[in-house]
Parts: structure tokens; sequence; C-alpha cells
């Protein structure tokens, strides 16, 4: 909104010319995400308290955690709410892709929503159905892979780059509109997973939407697209600026939720921000780099899938102490802190590794 109300008079005040770098909107949308966070995250945490809108935690689950039964949660609606801001401040809403986002904001924020009110409010620790998230989830993925085939960058609809080979892309065709929707689940559940210790989920959602402002910013510019052989899209230079404002709210909200959490996320924020940063790999046609980029979510992810068919194919043994990971961690005797702060530095290290596929080929 400030591109269109502030960057028409620079010709009256020549510093309002900033306001047509991405990168100097991007470093603003970051900032002011982070302090809509810190100047209202007391209060929101107070309002929670007041509301009884607290965690209850589920009886499997390590013992040490049963320490953190009542704390605030429904968290995500401060951090959806200080994106939207940022975004709508400082993203040109004319751009198709930030309208995009704020759509997968939106949905995945009332479905995230509807999550947590059926476990706080009708008192079922595990929420909404398996089918019920995977039927949503499901419906908006193909929904947005219809609208990008048939409405797409032309010549690049039904397509994605693909690492480690020069100058080659995957094309999807028909199955393009499947393929979107198993991103967007698979990255949706794979965060809602990982949000199981304090300030872990939140911190890696930090380093993966660093990476795609990275990516966005390189497929949005000319020169450097072609520099990087991956495909051209002029309109993904503003997903750099949401992405930013992704960065801020998750720095912001960490204030509150390192270790010991003052306030969890809940689903509304984990269901809903793994969508968002499913939806910035679909528009900036890095999908397959999401394997990288979010590594240490596909690890937790297998984790739990390995242990249910080993559970299963071994009569009742398990592979891991517990599943997913970090609770395997814990189970041996690392404190919370700890395994939190090295799945960061996991992420960290696969972070730096999808950056320099653009230059591995």
């Amino acid at each position: 909104m400030l591109l269109w109300l502030l960057y028409p008079l620079r010709e009256y005040f020549g510093p309002l010319r900033l306001f047509g770098y991405i990168t100097f909107r991007s470093a603003y949308a970051a900032v002011f995400a982070i302090l809509i966070v810190l100047v209202f995250g007391q209060r929101f945490i107070d309002l929670m308290k007041t509301r009884s809108v607290t965690q209850r935690i589920r009886a499997e689950v390590p013992g040490s955690h049963r320490t953190k039964e009542g704390t605030p949660s429904m968290g995500g609606l401060l951090i959806l709410l200080s994106i939207i801001i940022s975004s709508f401040l400082f993203c040109d809403l004319s751009n198709p892709n930030v309208m995009i986002l704020f759509s997968a904001t939106v949905y995945f924020g009332l479905l995230g929503f509807w999550d947590d009110y059926v476990k706080i409010y009708r008192r079922k620790p595990r929420g909404l159905s398996i089918g019920t998230k995977l039927i949503f989830q499901g419906i908006y993925g193909l929904a947005l892979g219809l609208v990008l085939y048939f409405l797409g960058p032309e010549g690049y609809a039904d397509k994605t780059n693909f690492i480690f080979l020069k100058n080659y892309v995957v094309s999807f065709g028909l199955l393009y509109p499947l393929f979107v929707a198993v991103v967007i689940t698979g990255t949706s559940n794979g965060v809602n997973l990982t949000d199981g210790l304090d300030g872990l989920a939140i911190g890696l959602i930090g380093i993966a939407a660093l990476a795609y402002a990275a990516l966005a910013y390189a497929a949005g510019h000319a020169v450097i697209s072609n520099y990087l052989n991956i495909i051209f899209l002029s309109d993904a230079g503003e997903i750099t600026v949401y992405c930013a404002s992704i960065l801020g709210a998750s720095l912001g909200f960490l204030w509150f939720n390192t270790y010991p959490a003052q306030v969890f996320m809940g689903d509304t924020g984990a269901l809903s921000l793994g969508a968002i940063i499913g939806t910035a790999a679909i528009l900036t046609k890095q999908e397959i780099l999401l394997l990288l980029v979010g590594g240490v979510f596909v690890i937790e992810v297998l984790t739990v899938m390995l242990q249910v068919i080993y559970f299963h194919r071994t009569g009742g043994k398990r592979l891991f102490r517990m599943a997913p990971l970090h609770h395997h961690f814990e189970l041996k005797g690392l404190v919370e802190a700890k395994v939190v702060v090295r799945f960061w530095i996991a992420g960290i290290i696969f972070l730096m590794f999808a950056l320099s596929t653009l230059k591995i080929r």
C-alpha cells in the first residue's frame, strides 16, 4: 500500500524513490513485522490467559512436557496478523503472487484456528481428524494448482526448476495440480509435526522464509535468474517482501516462544506457516529445492512414517524411542533447548546447501 501512496510522490521528495526497491521494502517489512509482535505480544498472551486459551498436553508426549500444560496457545493469530499487516503495507498489492500468498495465509489460518478450537474448547487433544485436515489442505492445493496451470507464467505454467542440471526444467503436464496439492499438504503437515518443542518450528520457518526471500529475488531479477540458469518470473520479486514479513514475524514470535515458552503458536500458526512456505516454493518454481530448504521438516515427517511402518511390521517394536525425531533425542537425555538449537543448526546447513545447488550444475 505504501508503494501506491508514497512512490508517486518521489518527484517532490527524493527519498521516497526507495519504495521502488524490493530490497528496501523487504527490510522494512521484516522490521515492521518484528515490532508488531514485540509490541502486542505480551498483551496477546495475557488475553489468551484471560480467555483460557491454553495448551492441553497429550498423554503420549515425554513427561517433561507436563509442565507446559496451561501455556497460552493460538499464538499463530499474532504471527499471521503481523505478516498480513506488514505485507499489506510494504508489498505491491497489484501483484498476483501477493494475492495468492494472502489467500494461503487466510485459508490455512482459518483451518488451523478450527483445529485449535476443537482441541481447546471441545477438549479433543488431537483436534480435527487427519482425514478432515487432508481434505481441506488438498482442496486448496488442487484449486491453486488449477489456477496456476491455466493462468500461470506463459511457457512455464506446469514446469519447475530441477536442481543440479543446467537449463533443465521438469514438466508435470496435467498432473501439475496434483503436484501442487502434494507440496502444500506436505509442507503444512511437516511444520505441524515439527512444532513440538519451544522455538523449534518457528526458528526453522524463519530460516525457510529467508531462503525463499533470496530465491524469489533471484527468480524475479532478469540478470540474476539468467546467470543462475533458473526460470525468470517477472512477478516473483514481490514474494521477497512477503517472505521478509514471515521472517520478521518469526523472529518476533521467537522472543516469546523460546524456551521456556510463554505462548505456543498452535495449529493456527503451524498449518498456515507451512502452507505459506509451500506456496512460496510453488510460485518461485523451486518446489523440489524445498526438500533441502525444509530438510529438517522432511526428516521429522520421515521418522514418523518409519516409526509407524516399523511398529506394524515388527508387531509393536519401535525404531525410535518416540517420533517425531525431536522427541527421540529428548528421551535420550538431551535437554529441550539443546535439541532445538542443534536442529536450527541443521536447518541452516540445509539452507546453505540448498542455495549452493544454484551453482552446482
